[in-house]
Order: C-alpha cells, then sequence, then structure tokens
C-alpha cells in the first residue's frame, strides 16, 4: 500500500510503499477513502522534534476486524480518529473511535463532518450558550471555524461574528450565517459579544478576549498557545475556558457518541453543512499542507486515496 511520511522536522513529506497493517484487538482494518487535513497535524510536522506518523480522520470501508470488534465488520462505512498512520492507503481504526457513516452521505462528507464538527460543538458547549447571545468565531473560515459558526446559529445566537485572516474571506463566512466578518489585524472589531470561540491563539487571544462583553466568555481550543493577563480578565469579569476534545473522546465516550449522533441529525436536516475546500490525491500531501499553512482554504481540505 501507499504511505505518506516524513523523517525530519517540517518535511519533505513523501509517498513510500508500506505493508498492510493488521486489525488488532478491538481495532478495525479500514480502505481509506478519505482523509481529513487538520492544522494539528500540519503543525505537529513543521514544530515537532521527531518525526510523527501522520495521523486524523479518516473514512472507508471495514476490511477485516480484530478480536472483540462488536459493533462492526466486514464492508461497513465508517468514520473516526486515527492515531498511527491515517495518510495512507489502509489505516487502523480503535473501534471506539469509528462511527457508522450513513448512506446518504459520503466519505468526503464524513470526514468533514465528524471530527471537525465535534470539535467545534464540543468548543461551543463548553461555551455555555444561552439563547439570543452574540458569538465571535476565530478562524471561522476553516475546517473547524466553518462548522462552528453554523452550529452557534443553530443554537440560538442571535449575532455571529466571523473572524478571518483576509477580507477575500468575508463574502464565504457570510454565506454560512455570519452577520458579521472583521479581519484579524483591524483596528476595531466591532460591537463585543457574549462569548467567543477561539481557534487561533497566539497573539490573537488578547483580541479575542478583548471583544468580549462583561461577563464574557472564550473558549481556547487551539493548538497556537498563548497567554493571557489576568488584569483582563479581571476588569471585565471575563472568564477563559480550555477545551480539548481528546478528553471528552476517552473519558467520557457516551457523551462523545451522544455528541456524533447530533452532527449526523443536523446535516441530515440541512441544518449543517461541511464545505470542502478541495480534495487533493495522496501524492499532493503537500499542497494540501500548504494550502493549510497559508490559510487559503474556506472550508475543509480533504485527501482521496
Amino acid at each position: 500500500m501507499r504511505r505518506v511520511r516524513y523523517e525530519s522536522t517540517g518535511g519533505p513529506l513523501f509517498l513510500e510503499e508500506a505493508p498492510v497493517p493488521e486489525a488488532g484487538p478491538e481495532e478495525l482494518l479500514v480502505r481509506c477513502e478519505a482523509i481529513g487535513v487538520t492544522l494539528p497535524v500540519v503543525r505537529k510536522v513543521t514544530e515537532a522534534a521527531e518525526p510523527i506518523p501522520l495521523g486524523g480522520e479518516i473514512a472507508g470501508e471495514v476490511v477485516a476486524a480484530g478480536a472483540g470488534v462488536t459493533r462492526f465488520r466486514r464492508g461497513d462505512r465508517v468514520t473516526g480518529l486515527c492515531f498511527g498512520h491515517g495518510y495512507t492507503d489502509f489505516a487502523v481504526l480503535h473501534e471506539s473511535m469509528a462511527s457508522s457513516v450513513p448512506a446518504t452521505a459520503s466519505a468526503v462528507d464524513a470526514v468533514a463532518l465528524v471530527r471537525s464538527g465535534l470539535v467545534a460543538l464540543g468548543a461551543l458547549q463548553a461555551a455555555r450558550p444561552e439563547p439570543g447571545e452574540s458569538a465571535l468565531i476565530t478562524a471561522a473560515a476553516s475546517g473547524v471555524g466553518h462548522l462552528a459558526l453554523q452550529l452557534a446559529r443553530v443554537r440560538g445566537a442571535s449575532r455571529v461574528v466571523g473572524a478571518v485572516s483576509s477580507v477575500g474571506k468575508a463574502e464565504f463566512v457570510r454565506s454560512l450565517g455570519a452577520e458579521e466578518v472583521v479581519i484579524y489585524d483591524a483596528h476595531e472589531w466591532g460591537e463585543p459579544v457574549d462569548y467567543a470561540l477561539d481557534a487561533v491563539g497566539g497573539g490573537l487571544l488578547p483580541r479575542a478576549i478583548a471583544a468580549l462583553s462583561p461577563g464574557g466568555r472564550l473558549v481556547a481550543y487551539s493548538s497556537g498557545g498563548g497567554s493571557v493577563q489576568a488584569y483582563d480578565l479581571l476588569v471585565g469579569a471575563k472568564s477563559v475556558i480550555g477545551f480539548q476534545m481528546a478528553l471528552i473522546a476517552r473519558g467520557k465516550p457516551q457523551l462523545y457518541e451522544k455528541w456524533r449522533q447530533e452532527l449526523w441529525r443536523l446535516f441530515a436536516e440541512g441544518a449543517l453543512k461541511p464545505v470542502v475546500h478541495a480534495e487533493f490525491a495522496l501524492e499532493d500531501a503537500t499542497e494540501a499542507h500548504k494550502t493549510i499553512e497559508t490559510r487559503r482554504n474556506l472550508g475543509k481540505v480533504v485527501l482521496t486515496p
């Protein structure tokens, strides 16, 4: 089979031949039909001290099930988070990380919706939104952000502001339901909001906190880090909440599954529409990563073996 790998920090990525892995206990061997490209994986390639397997979101057909698997069998269509090699023709997926793909959805729909949607929905839940509140979504044109924007609207936000890196993304974000769009380096970000979901971090974090109204909440779920001045929180009685999807997946499997089912329900109803920016062949993984790195994407970037 083919597999994408790299040997040193920063790449380059290259395609190699590798043996097809075997499904171990409670694992599924999946023939990959779609693979989601995420910012955390892109950052690990450019920043991690040692090379890592390029894992992440996959969707495809189960070709073998290991001992102890109870929910799936050969021929089932599944999607889920792969912690080993995922940029490949065949990947191993733990049963607990897998969910069924409805007949009405494609593999590309699945990788565009499920993992990114889980992060978006989890971050939104962490903000404790109330109907009628206003919301700010940073990285609003990203794979996660464009779903978070739609979910905020579904949960009753009266006003949704999308923050993006360039004016060229404004029309896309508005088409998904944002009343207002702000550019990161704009002098003003408009009227304050009740809560913010921040996927950028770094130097943008203080600006997102400043955009909160008194008593506002910011949910930080970025892998980009950043720091917060306690005084900035104190004077406005604001709060910052950290969110990590892995803690839910590992520690609260029932909640994880409940959220997955909610995403599929909203998708079936047409209330949540994942957008795919581009599909790249497996051998074009480098270009897929560059699309994320240069912030060109409007929605999800997907590899299709």
